[in-house]
């Protein structure tokens, strides 16, 4: 079952449907559309960013537009996907707060589990979702992003709950955590030290080491590696030479983006290429 709702004046896009959804991605590619997969009684299995993750029954996992997605195996799924003209994460995270937990965490994939009555709600707004796009008028659209936003907020009070970021101490360095991801997903190919960020946030560096201290990350942590995420997404998936996505990804150096990647990963991009080709 799949369902699309276009919107010609935006080029807004919303699909809604099953694991037909994802059979376009049996060989990997980036869906370019936020994705969210929802499990019912059944696992699913996906590989993202070459790593193979499993999405255990009863429950929700959210995707970037820009991660590579394999889909291996799942039935009975719940799908989501939406582009940015439809839904825009960072122009309405006023609204929904999820940028940065939900997307654009950098290396982190976020898996939700649900009770039965988390369950149960999820499937009242999916009927919901479906009633409306099938309805055409001039609110559909309106009506739809409503829908998103709830759906959104949802998840990102469970993402929340879950984790335990709702304890009081933690939730001014969380929001804090949110702002500096994304602004390191914006601008990680052009800055690469704490100090920008910092400036951006109206903070000092220290304060911003102290504050990710205590949720036993650090800003330097955080910028490398999207860095290295990167580099790895692009050796992967690209024919980029490791000197052409050190340029791309704002070293003048290669050797400057070699050590870092082999800092984080115990192997240097020509080496970690090499591994690749080998293994294929």
């Amino acid at each position: 079952m799949q369902k699309t709702f276009t919107e010609f004046s935006t080029n807004a896009i919303l699909k809604i449907g099953d694991e037909s959804l994802l059979e376009a991605y049996k060989t990997v590619k980036r869906p370019e559309l936020f994705t969210f997969i929802r499990t019912k009684e059944f696992e699913a299995k996906l590989v993202i960013d070459d790593v193979p993750y499993t999405i255990a029954p009863n429950s929700i996992l959210a995707l970037t537009s820009t991660q590579y997605l394999q889909f291996v195996l799942g039935k009975d799924l719940v799908v989501y996907q939406f582009n940015r003209e439809f839904y825009c994460i960072k122009d309405h995270d006023h609204e929904v707060s999820c940028a940065g937990l939900l997307f654009f965490g950098n290396i982190h994939v976020p898996n939700i589990s649900l009770s039965t009555d988390e369950n149960k709600k999820l499937h009242m707004l999916h009927e919901v979702f479906i009633d409306e796009i099938e309805t055409k008028d001039t609110i559909q659209a309106e009506m739809l992003r409503m829908l998103m936003a709830r759906f959104i907020i949802i998840c990102t009070r469970l993402l929340k709950t879950k984790k335990g970021y709702l304890e009081r101490s933690k939730n001014a360095k969380v929001d804090l955590l949110r702002e500096f991801n994304m602004l390191v997903d914006t601008h990680f190919k052009t800055e690469h030290k704490v100090s920008f960020y910092a400036e951006k946030l109206f903070k000092s560096p220290k304060t911003l080491s102290n504050s990710f201290a205590q949720l036993n990350t650090s800003p330097l942590q955080i910028i490398h590696d999207r860095i290295v995420l990167e580099a790895k997404r692009q050796l992967i998936y690209t024919d980029k030479s490791a000197k052409e996505i050190a340029y791309d990804i704002g070293f003048e150096d290669a050797s400057h983006l070699s050590r870092l990647f082999k800092k984080h990963t115990k192997i240097s991009p020509s080496d970690f290429k090499k591994q690749l080709q080998k293994a294929s």
